[in-house]
């Protein structure tokens, strides 16, 4: 489409237009949060559990703290809890993982409201450009030329039209980053579950 025919859109293009930025800067930041926050879980607890039978629980945290991501943090609570039993370490490593979900979940809702708003703003487009085109007929007469009518057609497709591109690629884009908050989550929990069984192999909740 080009800027010759956006500026015929009205107004409520420019608001969709702004809104499409929106949602791609969310969207891009957000991927890239996500693959920043991807390790390798069976290499990560792999050199925990070495570092650990050397009862060198320092050295577990400094690794923990070196890796990026939700997964290497939840792990770390349960290190700093170690001396608990079983399940007062289960339930802060769940308290824990709550609050990355939160963090890995942060923007979406936005994301989702820019996908559910733009055909929205697209239909408001369209109901102004008839709004526009009535008022040449009440003026004119049922006879006005097409050429007085053409701005208001324009803006009705054209509203509509930025609105659909605007909201498809958005719902699709907030599908994608929930499948990957999912993911995250799923390996979020495993790990806590390896990292349970690791910390009872080496003996560190003493109590059941």
């Amino acid at each position: 489409m080009t800027p010759t025919l956006l500026f015929k859109g009205g107004p409520i293009v420019w608001l969709l237009l702004l809104a499409s930025a929106g949602a791609i800067a969310i969207f891009v930041e957000r991927l890239l949060h996500y693959h920043r926050a991807q390790i390798n879980t069976t290499e990560f607890l792999f050199g925990l559990r070495n570092v650990l039978r050397q009862k060198n629980v320092i050295e577990a945290l400094s690794i923990c703290d070196a890796a990026p991501g939700p997964v290497a943090r939840l792990v770390k609570t349960a290190l700093l809890n170690r001396e608990k039993s079983r399940a007062e370490i289960k339930e802060a490593m769940e308290q824990a993982g709550a609050l990355e979900v939160a963090r890995l979940e942060e923007r979406l809702n936005l994301l989702a409201t820019i996908a559910q708003l733009a055909p929205l703003l697209g239909l408001l487009g369209t109901v102004l450009g008839f709004v526009d085109i009535f008022q040449v007929l009440q003026k004119e007469g049922l006879y006005a030329h097409a050429a007085l009518l053409s701005g208001g057609v324009w803006k009705a497709l054209i509203s509509s039209g930025v609105g659909l591109a605007v909201a498809i690629p958005a719902y699709a884009g907030h599908n994608y980053l929930v499948g990957e908050v999912s993911a995250l989550a799923l390996d979020m929990e495993k790990t806590s579950i390896d990292a349970l069984n690791l910390l009872s192999e080496l003996g560190a909740p003493a109590k059941s």
